[in-house]
């Protein structure tokens, strides 16, 4: 089962996918030279087209056509470069109470926040509140830690470990395909 999160985008792309197919199917039927409308009988063609054959034909689209394809696929060239290159992951601080860090992270279509800020040598507490569904985050990994937890749906599951050393320590879904970190200081 796939999260809600990773289902909308895989929708938003999708929709955008088969808008730009239908805008070219739109553009090709409405061409007064499309290959698809020619004659199969080389006897029904006139004779200034059974010279071409061979050739490919030019099928000339209104300019506002160009501009519209052109706008649209820069756009969506900007939406990718921002998907992978610009947008962040959040990040949050553990709060410190008595003698150990304590942050509740929040399993719903992966982990928020996946960016977990904790001081070396001193107790952590992450509280997984897991709320998707899913069979990929019905597990919790953090293989540097040695910790493998089963996460229930709907509830609380507090993980403790003491990082000793600083460093970037990754978590990770069952499956190895949603991830967070811990920033050790």
């Amino acid at each position: 089962m796939v999260n809600r999160k990773a289902i909308a985008r895989f929708q938003v792309r999708e929709a955008i996918a088969s808008g730009i197919v239908s805008l070219g199917v739109v553009l090709g039927i409405a061409s007064s030279n499309a290959v698809a409308q020619m004659p199969h009988n080389m006897n029904e063609m006139q004779p200034s087209q059974r010279n071409q054959t061979g050739q490919f034909q030019p099928i000339e689209q209104p300019l506002s056509n160009k501009i519209i394809v052109t706008v649209g696929g820069l756009g969506l060239i900007g939406l990718e470069l921002w998907w992978f290159l610009a947008s962040k992951p959040k990040s949050a601080r553990a709060t410190t109470q008595g003698d150990i860090q304590e942050i509740t992270v929040t399993v719903d279509g992966g982990y928020e926040p996946s960016q977990i800020v904790v001081r070396a040598g001193q107790k952590v507490r992450l509280n997984f509140a897991r709320q998707d569904a899913s069979s990929c985050l019905e597990e919790v990994r953090f293989p540097d830690f040695g910790i493998a937890q089963t996460l229930p749906l709907n509830r609380v599951t507090p993980i403790e470990f003491t990082p000793k050393t600083p460093g970037r320590y990754e978590f990770t879904c069952g499956m190895n395909m949603f991830r967070g970190a811990i920033e050790v200081l």
